[in-house]
């Protein structure tokens, strides 16, 4: 019987997408416009921002990852090519509690939208004449909690 009340007093937590879409995307192939000399290597650097907020409609949300891929020639300051995705999911987020829905919304949420800005990005890549770039898994909870640090260190006052 006891097992029942537990049950009751902790909502049950539902997430469902509601859509996801391409907000802006762009791919510029920098070395198709120079030419290139020769083999090169690739040094990649991956950029990734979260954004959420509240929508209008009860228990809606929205939630922006935005990723920035800026390729370069290793060794020199040559740029290959240049990608920038702002990719939207609308959620219907219902049982979390308040204190709890800013991490939500900016670890789970997005946990369920990378697979699908991976893709585009492999695609782009590779339909933009590269070998298709498979970025690797986000840790968005170390994502999340260093941008917690950073901020906290911010509003620190400078001694």
């Amino acid at each position: 019987m006891a097992e029942n009340g537990t049950q009751a007093e902790q909502p049950q937590i539902k997430m469902n997408v509601l859509t996801q879409f391409i907000r802006d995307m762009s791919f510029e192939n920098i070395l198709a416009q120079k030419g290139a000399s020769g083999e090169v290597q690739p040094d990649v650097k991956v950029t990734v921002n979260l954004d959420a907020k509240k929508r209008t409609q009860d228990n809606q949300f929205e939630v922006v990852m935005k990723l920035g891929v800026d390729s370069g020639v290793k060794g020199t300051d040559e740029k290959m090519f240049l990608l920038e995705l702002e990719y939207v999911g609308v959620f219907n987020i219902e049982g979390v509690p308040e204190e709890q829905m800013h991490p939500f919304l900016l670890i789970e949420c997005p946990r369920m939208l990378f697979p699908f800005a991976r893709r585009i990005v492999s695609d782009v890549t590779r339909d933009g004449g590269f070998p298709p770039l498979n970025l690797e898994t986000i840790d968005f909870v170390a994502l999340y909690r260093n941008e917690i640090a950073r901020r906290q260190a911010e509003q620190q006052p400078v001694s």
